[in-house]
């Protein structure tokens, strides 16, 4: 390796840089910045493949800051390497409008690869960004030996104590290591503080033993193994260097640092954790490291001169790897042409031919329906992967006859594989599931899902809130959706699911109401490159409407708009404006069709409205969606084996919500519909009501 005194230089400008952006703020975290200068640095410098003009490059390495609240960890190197980033950038840390904000953000700031907010994400995810990198390799050149090909690349991670202790990252690890994700390096900034101060009240295991027990290649690098503190650069490099040549299992480094090093009185402390240095204490530290103690900001020009010829090596990088890619790419046009759709988000031309068309007449649960559908498309759409927690069989998630993605020392007798393959077993940890599919996508623009069932979506949450806020189309499979699971009781009734997950913005919460609604539901997701999905699926069988002429109930295309006119109201056999509208979701639109025939059959006529997916319909302009709920008409109904809440502002003060408010019981689900009042008489009932108090308030005026 090489380390210069301008090296040191830069080390300790960094330092000084990171305490006076946070005192300038006010707030925010210096610590971490400071003491894991030198590891960042040499990161950047001497590891990392990429090339700053350039921060898409598919060639480069990946960084992933696990702990984002040390945002100016990344932030300072994207500075030293030309990424954008300058000085008034720093100035501005935590600031509104500025490019650096107090977690680093995806798709704000040039080199920040994921957003990384609650810890152990990163970690997590980053676990995700190694299985994207071995399935491209598997999808674009499979045959390359190791280390040649052009999607041969390395997933560089920072992690933290915090990090380490969060749930997510035990799942993902043990992932990692199942999987010998040899791509993967690991730096774990063993500083034994927290905002609680020192970790031992709380964190005291031998973490390398962990992770050597799930198969990882473990080191340690110790800063204060002799008394004293000292920087050994050169030993962390070896580290380094030694868990690259390691491909056949994941790293991890752990870094013994001591936070906020070198500052005089506050190293070594909670406080230097969480919140500015101080006046006196950030002087003091420019004293220590021979600057200028009355200047904020300073950067010696050779210093940043020197850093910044990163980029011109990461230039060179790249100009060799683009050879390497353009010999690939000619002989390889139709894996190159793979890639150049997947890049772009497109979907090849006809793969909408392969969706399948569901006769009507028979019943068939939609879980069901999800799985024939995976099926059809698997072979159009090579970039589809996926797989269950452990639910493959009830999810119905798994792309018949294709592999699975698993070392080939690990296959069973029911699940057959290799490193390349396509079906993902996530085990019984959905939280991670979450999170890897998240990194999945953001590393390859693939597309990824993860199936479990909607109650444990509980345990998901902070991925897919992660993921809508990204802006990120990971794809989330849940089924068994509502009490109409039936025997397995309330521990596994979701009844506050939906109405939750469709609280989170950006996040698309698609319930189809039976087969061909389904068909239509993956298609709208697939299409769709902006935002996450999660397709909610029922384990009960469900009818299949008959959308012929004849058959009285409109085409499924309408899914993709949301919600749509499924049933008109009738009189004297044609279609008239209706005086009831029926709002349903999923597998209670049955019920809002058996109520229509009874409110018809009173001369009432009746509207019903199939509601897959809320957040949909609400992107529609104001006419269409007048046009299927007219301001007009006051008398309306909502059903859905769910919680009310949601439901009101569609339905208004006349109108009238069948829902679950409660949890559920253990039974038969028709004895739990019919015992809770989730029926069609209840819902043909509530539309008698709605229509009496909507002429009420019309006579009232």
């Amino acid at each position: 390796m090489s380390w210069t005194k301008l090296d040191e230089r830069a080390v300790d400008t960094v330092r000084i840089l990171a305490a006076d952006a946070v005192e300038k703020v006010g707030n925010g975290h210096p610590g971490t910045a400071m003491s894991l200068a030198p590891a960042a640095y040499l990161i950047f410098q001497q590891h990392l493949r990429h090339d700053p003009a350039h921060p898409e490059w598919v060639g480069r390495d990946r960084f992933v800051l696990s702990p984002g609240h040390t945002s100016l960890t990344l932030y300072l190197q994207l500075f030293l390497s030309g990424y954008g980033l300058e000085l008034k950038d720093l100035e501005e840390l935590r600031t509104w409008g500025s490019q650096t904000p107090g977690h680093p953000e995806y798709g704000h700031t040039a080199g920040v690869e994921i957003t990384t907010g609650p810890l152990g994400q990163g970690l997590a995810s980053a676990v995700g960004f190694a299985y994207a990198q071995r399935r491209m390799r598997g999808l674009l050149d499979p045959d390359a030996p190791a280390g040649t090909s052009p999607f041969d690349h390395t997933v560089w991670v920072m992690a933290s104590d915090g990090d380490l202790q969060e749930g997510v990252t035990s799942e993902a690890s043990s992932l990692a290591g199942h999987q010998e994700l040899g791509n993967l390096v690991v730096v774990y900034d063993e500083n034994h503080i927290s905002i609680e101060d020192d970790t031992d009240v709380s964190f005291t295991e031998d973490v390398l033993a962990r992770y050597a027990a799930y198969g990882w290649h473990t080191q340690r690098v110790d800063w204060t193994a002799t008394g004293e503190y000292v920087e050994d650069v050169p030993a962390l490099d070896a580290a380094l260097r030694a868990a690259k040549a390691e491909t056949g299992r994941p790293s991890i480094i752990s870094l013994r640092t001591v936070i906020g090093w070198p500052a005089p009185t506050k190293q070594n402390t909670g406080k230097v954790h969480g919140s500015a240095l101080g006046k006196d204490e950030v002087a003091a530290v420019k004293e220590l490291l021979g600057f200028d103690p009355s200047a904020s900001f300073a950067v010696d020009a050779d210093v940043l001169a020197h850093a910044r010829a990163v980029a011109d090596r990461g230039a060179e990088a790249h100009a060799r790897w683009e050879e390497a890619y353009d010999r690939w790419r000619s002989s390889n046009p139709d894996a190159a042409a793979l890639l150049d759709r997947t890049q772009s988000g497109e979907l090849p031309a006809d793969w909408t031919d392969a969706l399948p068309v569901f006769e009507a007449g028979k019943d068939v649960s939609t879980r069901a329906a999800s799985g024939k559908v995976l099926n059809a498309i698997g072979p159009a759409l090579p970039e589809l992967w996926g797989g269950s927690a452990d639910l493959a069989e009830s999810n119905n998630t798994t792309i018949e006859g294709s592999p699975s993605f698993i070392p080939e020392s690990r296959q069973t007798d029911a699940w057959k594989g290799n490193p390349y393959g396509r079906v993902l077993h996530f085990g019984i940890r959905e939280h991670a599931a979450a999170a890897i599919v998240n990194g999945i996508v953001l590393s390859s623009k693939t597309r990824a899902f993860s199936g479990t069932f909607l109650i444990f979506s509980d345990y998901q949450r902070p991925a897919i809130r992660l993921s809508a806020l990204m802006g990120i189309p990971s794809i989330y499979v849940w089924t068994h959706d509502s009490i109409g699971l039936g025997e397995d009781g309330p521990t596994h009734q979701p009844v506050e699911q939906l109405a939750s997950l469709r609280a989170i913005p950006n996040l698309d919460v698609v319930r189809p109401a039976d087969a061909n609604e389904t068909a239509w539901a993956w298609r709208t997701i697939l299409e769709n490159t902006s935002n996450p999905a999660g397709i909610v699926l029922t384990r009960q069988n469900l009818p299949v409407y008959d959308r012929s002429a004849e058959g009285g109930f409109a085409d499924a295309s309408g899914v993709a708009r949301g919600g749509y006119v499924l049933a008109e109201a009738m009189s004297g056999g044609s279609p008239v404006e209706p005086e009831v509208l029926l709002l349903a979701t999923g597998s209670e639109v049955q019920l809002a069709v058996q109520a229509r025939e009874s409110l018809q059959s009173e001369g009432i006529p009746t509207r019903v409205v199939s509601l897959p997916c809320l957040e949909w319909f609400n992107r529609q302009d104001a006419a269409y969606r007048e046009s299927v709920l007219p301001a007009s008409v006051r008398a309306r109904v909502s059903v859905e084996a769910g919680v009310a809440q949601g439901w009101r502002e569609l339905v208004g003060d006349a109108g009238r919500i069948v829902s679950l408010d409660h949890f559920g019981a253990s039974a038969d689900y028709k004895t739990l519909f019919r015992e809770f009042g989730i029926t069609a008489e209840a819902v043909a009932a509530a539309g008698r009501d709605s229509l009496a108090a909507a002429r009420e308030a019309v006579a009232a005026r």
